[in-house]
C-alpha cells in the first residue's frame, strides 16, 4: 500500500484579515491584566455641583424689586373718601382693603340671597309690606326680624351694621340695646340675579323709656342770645332757660325734660346710590305702625325719638316727623 505524502505544513496558517468591509478591524490594544479592567473598578459617582449665584446676580435680582421711597412731611397719608367719608392709610394694603369693600357697600348696599332666605322662617323674619313703591316708581318690600338674631341672618345685620357705625361715626349697639331692637329692612330686587335682593335701607327700633322735646328755632335763637348776654355779665343763668345743645352746628336744642317715648330709633341708613327716593320714610313709617304689636305709634303725638343725629338724618327727623321727634340719649 503506498504512502501519501502531504504537500502542507502541519501548522495552521494565520487568518488573514477578511478585506471584507463589513468587518472590524484588528485591535492593537494590549489586553489589561487581571485587576486593571473597568469591570473590577468601583462605579464612579456623579458630582453633583450646585452652582452658587454670584453676588452680582443676587444684587440685581434684590435690586429689581426695591422701590425708592421719599419723605413728604407736608402731604398727609391719611386720604379721606369723598364718597363714603372713610379715613384711611394710603398706601397700607389692609387699610385700602377695607376702604374698598366699605365704598362699594355704603354706595351700592349688600345683598339678600337664597341663603338668608332659607333661613327666614327660622330667624322669625316677617314681611312688613310686600310692595312698598318709590318715588322713581321702583317697588321692593319691607322685612322686619329681632336685632339680636343669630345664624347667617346675623352675621349679615353685623356686617351691615358695622358698616353703618363707620359711615356715621357712631359707636357700635351693645347687646343690651341689641335685645330691645328690630331690624327693618328695605330690600329691592336685584338687577342682574332673579333669585336676589339688594339691601337699600336699614332702620334699628329700640324700645326706649324717655326723651325730650326739640326746642323750636325761636327758642333756640332766645337760648343764644341769652348765653350771649349772660357771658357780658358774668352772672349765673337760671336753669329754667337753659337748653340742652344736641348740635350746635345746626342748631339743634332740646328741653331738658325727659317724658315717657316708646319707640327709639338709634341707626338709621340709605346707601347714596338709592337716596332721595323715600325709602327712609318708608322704613320709618313701618317700625312706627309695627314695632308694638296692636299698638300704632305717631311721632307728631311724640312716640318716636332719635338719637343724636348727622346733619342728613337731622333733615329725615324734621321732614318726616314734621317736628314731633325727640331726642334720646343712647
Amino acid at each position: 500500500m503506498s504512502k501519501v505524502k502531504r504537500t502542507y505544513s502541519s501548522r495552521s496558517r494565520l487568518s488573514l484579515p477578511s478585506s471584507s468591509p463589513s468587518s472590524p478591524p484588528p485591535s492593537t490594544t494590549k489586553r489589561k491584566r487581571f485587576g486593571e479592567g473597568a469591570e473590577n473598578e468601583p462605579p464612579t459617582k456623579k458630582r453633583t455641583t450646585t452652582k452658587t449665584p454670584s453676588s452680582g446676580t443676587l444684587g440685581k435680582s434684590k435690586q429689581s424689586g426695591l422701590r425708592q421711597l421719599h419723605f413728604s412731611i407736608e402731604t398727609s397719608v391719611l386720604q379721606a373718601c369723598t364718597i363714603c367719608g372713610l379715613s384711611y392709610t394710603r398706601g397700607a394694603p389692609d387699610d385700602e382693603s377695607l376702604h374698598r369693600a366699605h365704598c362699594s357697600r355704603v354706595q351700592r348696599g349688600m345683598e339678600w340671597g337664597r341663603e338668608e332666605e332659607r333661613e327666614a322662617e327660622k330667624a322669625g323674619v316677617e314681611e312688613i309690606q310686600a310692595a312698598a313703591k318709590l318715588k322713581n316708581g321702583k317697588k321692593g318690600r319691607i322685612i322686619c326680624f329681632k336685632a339680636n338674631v343669630g345664624g347667617r341672618i346675623g352675621s349679615k345685620l353685623a356686617i351691615l351694621l358695622e358698616t353703618i357705625n363707620l359711615a356715621l361715626s357712631s359707636p357700635p349697639l351693645s347687646n343690651e340695646i341689641l335685645q330691645l331692637s328690630k331690624a327693618y329692612l328695605y330690600l329691592l330686587p336685584s338687577l342682574t340675579n332673579a333669585h336676589r335682593e339688594k339691601i337699600v335701607g336699614c332702620v334699628i327700633a329700640q324700645r326706649i323709656s324717655t326723651a325730650m322735646i326739640v326746642a323750636a328755632p325761636s327758642e333756640t335763637l332766645l337760648e343764644r342770645d341769652f348765653n350771649q348776654a349772660t357771658d357780658r355779665d358774668s352772672t349765673p343763668s337760671s336753669p329754667t332757660h337753659r337748653l340742652v345743645a344736641v348740635d350746635t352746628t345746626s342748631g339743634l336744642f332740646c328741653h331738658p325734660e325727659a317724658l315717657p317715648t316708646p319707640l327709639g330709633i338709634p341707626r338709621l341708613f340709605v346707601p347714596s346710590v338709592h337716596r332721595r327716593q323715600g325709602i327712609a320714610s318708608r322704613l320709618l313709617s313701618a317700625a312706627a305702625a309695627t314695632f308694638i304689636h296692636g299698638c300704632p305709634l305717631d311721632p307728631l303725638n311724640g312716640d318716636v325719638a332719635f338719637t343724636q343725629p348727622t346733619e342728613g338724618g337731622h333733615a329725615v327727623m324734621q321732614n318726616w316727623g314734621r317736628g314731633g321727634v325727640r331726642i334720646y340719649e343712647e
